[in-house]
């Protein structure tokens, strides 16, 4: 069970974000309200839960909460689908429900390096906690600053190398998201010493990682555009995909497609410099 003071402040949280008018709460005849957001009662009332219980749930104890219940709480606090992940996986005992707990000490399985040597375009494998595991030639070419690393990890890139502004074009977005994927990772497994680890390695040296750590946002990578700045062919604007690993729980592939010809081109230009 994750622990209470995270329930607590996460649940607070998306309370918070909550205006009386979105959740379709008439206004209150003039009182003021003194929170941001709902109010407890009125998360309850929404929830169809007593104000009692939904006190209890936020105040970390979800011990015994059932499906349906968290269904309702989900459904109050207008959680997507990430976050309804997010508050199941709070409430239940780690290891997660969806499979074994990834190893102390990752390495990328034979199978999933002949999957990456298979695109066409630049594709990295990543697990939960932002190890960056492999990479097909394209790949290591794009990744080439990260993977200077004794030990690779997108995160520590992004939050504690000097070069990371320089390279992702939304340096603050590609932190926030990065942040919300790790507090994601942790609520599905909170035993995972290392992830923890990491987390705690970042809010010690990085003020931009405690700042959006506080958000309390969460984040399941899938699919989008984003645009890198390489140092050696100059702007990539690339449409990423991430793929699951059948048999392989933990792991990712993300590949990168060109988003337009300049792009294709500088590419191009990559490869080539990678198999000089």
């Amino acid at each position: 069970m994750a622990d209470t003071e995270q329930v607590r402040a996460w649940l607070m949280s998306r309370r918070a974000r909550i205006t009386p008018e979105q959740a379709g709460i008439p206004a209150g005849g003039g009182r003021t309200r003194r929170v941001a957001g709902l109010r407890r009662e009125e998360v309850a009332r929404l929830a169809n839960l007593s104000t009692d219980y939904y006190t209890q749930l936020e105040r970390g104890d979800l011990t015994g909460a059932s499906p349906g219940v968290l269904e309702a709480v989900a459904r109050a606090l207008q959680l997507d689908d990430v976050e309804r992940a997010h508050l199941f996986a709070l409430a239940q005992t780690a290891p997660t429900a969806d499979g074994p707990r990834m190893p102390a000490s990752p390495s990328l399985p034979g199978t999933a390096q002949r999957v990456l040597d298979g695109f066409s375009v630049p594709a990295i494998a990543w697990d939960a906690r932002q190890d960056l595991l492999g990479a097909n030639v394209l790949g290591q070419a794009l990744f080439s600053m990260h993977l200077e690393a004794a030990q690779p990890n997108l995160a520590r890139f992004i939050f504690l190398d000097s070069r990371a502004p320089s390279f992702y074009d939304d340096w603050d977005l590609a932190c926030s998201l990065t942040a919300a994927m790790l507090r994601y990772e942790a609520g599905r497994d909170p035993l995972d010493e290392q992830l923890t680890a990491l987390i705690g390695e970042l809010a010690t040296r990085s003020g931009s990682f405690r700042t959006h750590w506080a958000d309390h946002d969460v984040h399941e990578h899938r699919s989008g555009t984003k645009v890198h700045h390489h140092p050696a062919v100059g702007e990539l604007t690339l449409t990423y995909d991430v793929l699951a690993l059948p048999g392989h729980p933990g792991l990712s592939v993300t590949t990168y497609s060109p988003d337009d010809d300049a792009t294709a081109e500088r590419l191009a230009i990559l490869g080539s410099l990678a198999s000089a």
